[in-house]
């Protein structure tokens, strides 16, 4: 979709934020406050950084990820298995039954 309407200056980002100090943790019951302080990114630097990405156009942002090397290795690999899956005939591996030795 993003490249669909990207000519029409309409630009579409995912954000996949880790745990960020919000109230959602309170009406969860979960105390905010448990986290390690190395595990929580607070809201205004959550809200900057996936405008940064939103301004290089990344379709996807994730910002405590500090290397998106395995992102686009993890990408990458799922983009290889497109044209397998959707197929007329079952994968061999399970058209039989296979004992696994314990």
């Amino acid at each position: 979709m993003t490249a669909h309407y990207a000519d029409k200056g309409v630009y579409t980002q995912a954000v996949l934020p880790g745990a960020t100090r919000t109230e959602l943790w309170e009406r969860s019951g979960k105390d905010v406050n448990s986290f390690p302080i190395e595990m929580l990114m607070e809201v205004d630097d959550l809200v900057d950084a996936a405008l940064v990405g939103f301004d290089r156009r990344e379709p996807i942002t994730i910002p405590p990820l500090p290397d998106d090397g395995p992102w686009k290795a993890m990408q990458q690999a799922r983009l290889s298995m497109t044209p397998n899956l959707s197929r007329r005939s079952v994968a061999e591996r399970y058209l039989t039954q296979q004992t696994e030795s314990a």
